[in-house]
């Protein structure tokens, strides 16, 4: 029988419908994986609230999960919790330079505090690497990121917001 950890590593193979290049538990989406003789359990987190890929993702989990489960005789439950609350904190530097890679600038650290007194945060560009850049929208592609242009390079970008 499979141990949490086996189910966890498992869902190394879930990517993030909405940046396919992370997974779900790079995403810190997965918090908890805990399994009995008699089921596997999985909770995750909204990076964002109101995150309309909740679902999805919980679906592409259970497609995953649900077979070898059942192979075990165990049953599965994906639940979402919403504390404590996602954030962008939780990913870690590799996560992040495969958002830059991507093409997403990835965030800061949430101990930046310049937004609170009117000051942008610096912001820079994942193709050229130029600091050089400005906010366009303050929704991209999702609600989750914000939309720059980089001022060197002319290209347009989506940066992921510092939660």
């Amino acid at each position: 029988m499979r141990s949490a950890d086996d189910w966890l590593k498992l869902l190394h193979e879930v990517p993030d419908p909405e940046i396919p290049v992370l997974n779900v538990v790079e995403m810190g989406i997965v918090r908890t994986v805990e399994s009995n003789d008699a089921s596997v359990e999985v909770k995750i987190t909204p990076t964002y609230m109101g995150c309309p890929a909740m679902d999805a993702i919980a679906d592409d989990i259970r497609a995953q999960l649900s077979p070898l489960a059942s192979q075990e005789g165990r049953s599965l439950s994906v639940e979402l919790v919403y504390a404590p609350a996602w954030t962008t904190d939780w990913l870690s530097d590799s996560a992040k330079a495969k958002l830059e890679a991507y093409g997403i600038a990835p965030p800061g650290k949430t101990t930046d505090k310049r937004a609170l007194n009117g000051e942008a945060p610096t912001v820079r560009c994942p193709k050229c690497k130029s600091e050089a850049t400005e906010l366009i929208s303050l929704f991209g592609s999702t609600a989750c990121k914000a939309h720059y242009r980089c001022n060197d390079c002319a290209e347009p970008f989506d940066h992921f917001k510092c939660i």
